[in-house]
């Protein structure tokens, strides 16, 4: 199987060096052929847990901690809010 690990990396906008190119393309053909390798799944049965019903707790208004102790752990805080820096340009 040929894969063209150059569209692989632009789609992803990724960089790959030229002298990298064949390691990542001999990489990702023995993941391919690992997953290949998976054995099937028996779909034949049920794939849940009869005995794990997973009730999930009601949905209830609970007592939370109020803002002002929670303000005053933060560094620095505005409007009720507390600031962080900017993580994103």
């Amino acid at each position: 199987m040929e894969i063209d690990i150059m569209r692989l990396a632009k789609l992803a906008k990724l960089s790959i060096p030229e002298d990298k190119v064949e390691e990542f393309r001999k990489k990702m053909e023995d993941i391919i052929q690992m997953v290949e390798n998976l054995p099937d799944l028996d779909t034949q049965g049920s794939l849940v847990d009869p005995t794990n019903t997973m009730e999930l707790r009601k949905d209830e208004v609970q007592p939370s901690f109020p803002r002002n102790e929670m303000l005053q752990n933060a560094p620095y805080t505005a409007a009720g809010c507390i600031l962080i820096p900017k993580v994103v340009d």
